[in-house]
């Protein structure tokens, strides 16, 4: 996983779990669910790094 794939993962984790605070704060739920999406972008840009990660390894073996 190269710096930038991590980098923009935690960020959009980082911002989800900001968004999904500051909705629960403040009772709104269409921020919660919106926090919850960015988080879940950021694990799926996570998931897809590692795997282009170890597919790579396979292949350069």
């Amino acid at each position: 996983m190269s710096a930038s794939d991590k980098i923009s993962a935690a960020g959009d984790k980082l911002k989800g779990n900001a968004k999904e605070a500051a909705g629960r704060v403040t009772g709104d739920d269409s921020q919660v669910a919106e926090g919850k999406l960015d988080q879940a972008k950021g694990d799926m840009k996570q998931a897809g790094a590692n795997a282009k990660e170890s597919a790579k390894d396979v292949f350069d073996n």
